[in-house]
């Protein structure tokens, strides 16, 4: 999802869709925690967003240690995704049992943002096989500077353009992949995002399950939707539009406000098993 566009801190709080998740998400989980609480508040949590976030780093230090957020919803070997999620739960639990407020609040922001990317439809796209089979065969990890990212190798000068034109072309890999979250962060800037807040039900549900089989209900619900390969043939569409404001934004919100409500309520029940 668009998180602004890295070049300052604060050039996603209006029109990023990260931050505006966060925001709904964090208010959300005020209402089921303690008025005394060290679970880290908005305001902390958005500072690790955009420049300070994981789309930051891809533009500070391209191909190291970059995290990769996609996921294909259909295959159930590929768990890279869902392993980044988990130590991100265990990261955070621990950094809220030992008081750490500021690892909580780096914690808090990079687990909803890689949630919220394996939700995001565009990132359901087999990208990284796409990109390495035009690369030769050559891994991700190679893409050391702005310009391996940017501009795709060829052995001659017209594969080069014709891969260049497949990625970045009309109706390219990646063109279409920043249109699409640039039309949800278009469709939801200055909208309240509606039924964000988990029910009681939804609160025990991931209590009993845990964080990765809540993320693959909600990861299966939205692939069902099909909605980039509606974007892919017709672009932005009334139902396309209807869908990510009132389906799509809400149900990734909400599992980032159960993922965060989850860490706190283990860190609890463990802090009060130490103190016993």
């Amino acid at each position: 999802m668009y998180s602004g566009t890295t070049f300052r801190t604060k050039s996603g709080l209006i029109m990023g869709v990260h931050q505006k998740i966060d925001r709904v998400a964090r208010r959300a989980l005020a209402k089921k925690l303690p008025k005394k609480t060290i679970f880290p508040g908005e305001k902390k949590i958005l500072h690790f967003e955009g420049l300070n976030g994981p789309d930051g780093i891809k533009r500070k230090s391209p191909g190291r240690d970059e995290p990769w957020h996609y996921i294909d919803p259909l295959d159930e070997t590929d768990k890279d995704l869902k392993t980044m999620i988990e130590d991100h739960v265990h990261n955070l639990t621990t950094a809220l049992i030992d008081n750490n407020h500021e690892r909580a609040a780096f914690e808090a922001a990079w687990m909803a943002h890689a949630i919220t990317d394996g939700l995001t439809p565009a990132h359901h796209y087999p990208l990284e096989e796409k990109l390495e089979k035009m690369r030769d065969g050559r891994g991700l990890e190679t893409r050391t500077s702005a310009k391996e990212k940017l501009v795709l190798p060829g052995k001659t000068r017209r594969e080069q353009l014709r891969n260049n034109w497949q990625v970045w072309g009309a109706k390219g890999i990646m063109t279409t992949h920043l249109a699409f979250e640039l039309g949800v962060a278009t469709t939801i800037a200055g909208q309240r995002i509606a039924k964000a807040a988990p029910t009681d039900e939804e609160y025990a549900h991931v209590r009993e399950k845990g964080v990765i089989a809540t993320f693959e209900e909600t990861l299966e619900r939205i692939s069902h939707l099909e909605l980039y390969d509606e974007f892919a043939k017709a672009g932005w569409t009334r139902r396309l539009a209807r869908d990510t404001r009132d389906i799509l934004v809400p149900e990734i919100a909400k599992l980032v406000c159960l993922s965060w409500y989850y860490c706190d309520t283990v860190a609890s029940e463990k802090r009060e098993d130490h103190y016993r």
